[in-house]
């Protein structure tokens, strides 16, 4: 089985390099350090320490092989590329809510990067599903828990 391609744009790959490099060259020796520790409480087997502590290398190792992965099948969205008249990984794209007339501004990524804090939304999100090939002026209906939500895509730039 071949292993799914992850989408990032230049940003989003620093940031996951980043990330690994801080779990390998930090957090490693961080919690090594505290299973040092914690052994020499005594007995590991009723050591709260020992355990919280081998919990979290667990969690950081499982997160290394995942961003290893990631960035081993990565491809990157060239922002030059982007088409300005067409929705596509990498687009920041103006919707209107048809009914609210409320304004909101996403920018489409892959969903490695994706952040809707940030209003960074995922290609594989209901929204970005939905305008993802679509131009300026398409309306489109966005499916929701809640119902359906009608966008008019209002602009598109990169």
């Amino acid at each position: 089985m071949s292993e799914k391609e992850v989408l990032l744009t230049q940003e989003g790959l620093k940031k996951l390099e980043d990330e690994l490099e801080h779990l390998k060259s930090v957090k490693r020796r961080e919690v090594a350090e505290r299973i040092k520790v914690a052994i020499g409480y005594g007995d590991i087997s009723e050591n709260s320490e020992y355990e919280d502590a081998k919990n979290e290398q667990a969690f950081i190792e499982g997160r290394v092989i995942t961003l290893e992965k990631m960035l081993r099948n990565a491809r990157i969205v060239n922002l030059d590329e982007v088409d300005i008249n067409t929705v596509s990984v990498g687009s920041i794209v103006t919707l209107k809510d048809l009914e609210f007339g409320d304004l909101v501004e996403y920018t489409i990524v892959g969903t490695a990067e994706s952040d809707p804090f940030l209003n960074k939304i995922s290609n594989e999100s209901p929204v970005g599903k939905a305008i993802l090939g679509k131009q300026k002026g398409a309306k489109v209906d966005v499916t929701v828990p809640a119902g359906v939500i009608q966008y008019e895509i209002m602009d598109i730039k990169k």
